[in-house]
């Protein structure tokens, strides 16, 4: 479902009621003939706060530079979950908007922010992130569904800057300046928030750490999570575009699971279509190999499904991303070339090593961390 969003409100949206809660205090935005174009003045959750239970939006009031001129703003981030459970291994329904918007209200109030239900209601969003958290209970380890993501070669995609593999291999993902997509073990990430906030991948991680005993003798969970990270109004435009998603940018409209489904399996078909059959295809032996090569491939020439075997013998000994740097002195283009004839080859169909992860998001069942521990 959703975790994280972004609200943007303009100044007639809202009333701060408790200007010195926030630091340094917003008296300012009630002075009309104040001359500040820099002043922000933001009120966060303490770590105190977080340790004790309590969450809170983060909050930012700020000046935005607009065709109009210049706007007072109020920025709010806050985790979905975390505002309803404490925490987002729990995930939310579609019914449970209502009792968002009623927590949203109040918490917003005891923060010296005064927003009526309606205001937040149709909000306009400008940064969403969707998630689903992938419970395993068959003895495997996000480590391994981590490290068959890894063998995507992701970064061949031309809007991706940067791909991730931290952690020791508990985290990966892939980046650019409009978005993120991450895949990351949800309790080792709990586990070193408890040694260190700053090393986890999940903000305001203290909130959480009470339930971390709760783990210490779990059999047969683990949980794999997904997160899609939207951090432009722009690209959420240009994707829903795309997956032809009609709805507006506004906090009711998004809140939708068909919504979150569509962009989640989305990305996973991106990472399956990066990933060649070659990976996941297991052959008794080298002639049964070249034999299926050259059945199913009969328009490749003599070269190319040799050299698609050597690649293939190769990829049992070291993955992708290894490979790319052992030739990491030869021509760009060659690679991408290799690649790209890689990923047309045929093969008979196995099953994706991804497949639970797939069938987990279509069955989009909210996770309840009462029922597994």
């Amino acid at each position: 479902m959703i975790d994280t969003v972004v609200l943007t409100l303009t100044k007639d949206m809202y009333h701060i009621s408790e200007p010195d809660k926030f630091k340094p205090s917003a008296h300012w935005v009630e002075n009309p003939t104040a001359k500040i174009r820099e002043m922000q003045s933001k009120q966060n959750p303490t770590k105190k706060e977080l340790r004790s239970g309590i969450y809170k939006p983060r909050l930012t009031i700020g000046h935005r530079i607009n065709a109009h001129g210049s706007q007072v703003m109020l920025k709010i981030e806050l985790s979905l979950p975390k505002l309803i459970f404490g925490n987002n291994f729990d995930e939310l329904q579609y019914k449970d908007f209502k009792n968002i918007i009623t927590k949203f209200v109040d918490v917003l109030k005891d923060m010296g922010v005064i927003v009526s239900a309606q205001t937040l209601t149709n909000a306009p969003i400008s940064v969403i992130h969707y998630s689903k958290n992938i419970p395993l209970t068959n003895g495997s380890t996000p480590y391994h569904y981590i490290n068959k993501i890894k063998e995507a070669n992701i970064k061949l995609s031309l809007d991706v800057n940067q791909t991730d593999y931290r952690n020791e291999g508990y985290s990966f993902k892939w980046h650019c300046n409009t978005y993120e997509v991450a895949f990351y073990d949800k309790i080792k990430d709990l586990e070193t928030a408890k040694i260190s906030s700053k090393r986890a991948l999940e903000k305001d991680s203290e909130l959480q750490l009470n339930i971390f005993k709760n783990f210490i003798n779990r059999k047969n969970l683990e949980i794999l999570r997904i997160e899609v990270r939207l951090n432009k109004r722009q690209k959420i435009k240009q994707l829903f575009k795309l997956l032809n998603i009609k709805s507006e940018l506004t906090f009711k409209s998004l809140f939708k699971p068909a919504t979150s489904k569509k962009i989640l399996l989305h990305y996973v078909n991106e990472l399956e279509s990066k990933r060649s059959a070659l990976i996941d295809y297991k052959a008794p032996s080298d002639e049964a190999l070249l034999a299926a090569l050259m059945f199913h491939n009969p328009e490749l020439s003599l070269s190319k499904i040799l050299q698609t075997f050597a690649f293939k013998k190769m990829l049992e000994t070291k993955n992708i991303r290894e490979l790319r740097i052992v030739f990491a002195n030869y021509n760009r283009r060659g690679w991408y070339r290799l690649m790209s004839d890689t990923n047309k080859v045929g093969l008979p169909s196995t099953q994706s090593s991804l497949s639970i992860i797939r069938d987990c998001i279509n069955k989009f069942k909210p996770l309840r961390l009462n029922k597994f521990i």
